[in-house]
């Protein structure tokens, strides 16, 4: 069993803790300043982990991370909304010859749904009279709106499209995420659509990503673990 830490006992670090022990993983610290084994980040907190998976808030999650890596824990970051600094922790990472990963889905299928999406925008781009959208849809505890996951395929997209593409955020129930992208024509429309039908798959996707980065040094993506 792979040694774990989880930062941040919110659903997420929950979704995690349940499915650890199926994907050989045993959860040896839960941190969190609200509850949990520890407050906050330490090595004796970490508890000796091969792995962090941190899952907190915008806030925290700077913090959160730096304090890691200066503990020589690699760390899988889910949380979205603090990517200003982004530049600065991985350049840390590197520094530090620690590995971090930050992706804002750790959905496999959004991984080939991106793919998907720059393909349609770059063969729509040229068609004439052709426009796109994309709308994304979250829980109303959401903090973040565009979500991180819809910035990253509003990127990608766009790349192919030659021009930024306009996102619509929704906040309503517990979808736990759905994004949309409609290419709307003068007489015809394209949607093409990913639907996260449960939370697991987050926590899934996240727990194949710590398992990954166990060894590895520098800063990586989702897309570095597709590619095995």
């Amino acid at each position: 069993m792979l040694r774990l830490a989880i930062i941040g006992m919110g659903k997420m670090g929950r979704t995690i803790e349940q499915l650890a022990p199926e994907r050989d993983f045993q959860v040896v610290s839960r941190i969190d300043p609200h509850g949990g084994d520890a407050p906050t980040i330490t090595r004796a907190a970490l508890k000796d982990a091969e792995v962090a998976v941190e899952f907190s808030t915008p806030a925290a999650a700077v913090a959160n991370i730096t304090a890691a890596l200066e503990c020589g824990c690699p760390v899988v970051v889910g949380t979205t909304g603090w990517y200003e600094k982004r530049r600065d922790v991985e350049e840390l990472a590197v520094r530090l010859g620690c590995g971090v990963l930050v992706a804002p889905n750790f959905s496999i299928g959004v991984a080939a749904f991106g793919e998907i999406v720059k393909a349609a925008a770059r063969a729509l781009k040229a068609a004439p009279g052709f426009d796109v959208h994309l709308t994304e849809t979250h829980h109303v505890a959401k903090k973040d709106a565009p979500s991180g996951t819809a910035v990253s395929l509003e990127k990608l997209a766009a790349a192919e499209w030659g021009r930024d593409i306009p996102i619509t955020s929704v906040r309503v129930g517990s979808v736990p995420g759905t994004h949309e992208f409609t290419f709307d024509g003068p007489f015809e429309q394209i949607t093409i659509g990913h639907v996260a039908r449960d939370r697991r798959v987050f926590a899934d996707g996240a727990l194949l990503a710590a398992k990954w980065l166990i060894g590895k040094r520098g800063a990586f993506t989702m897309q570095d673990v597709l590619k095995g």
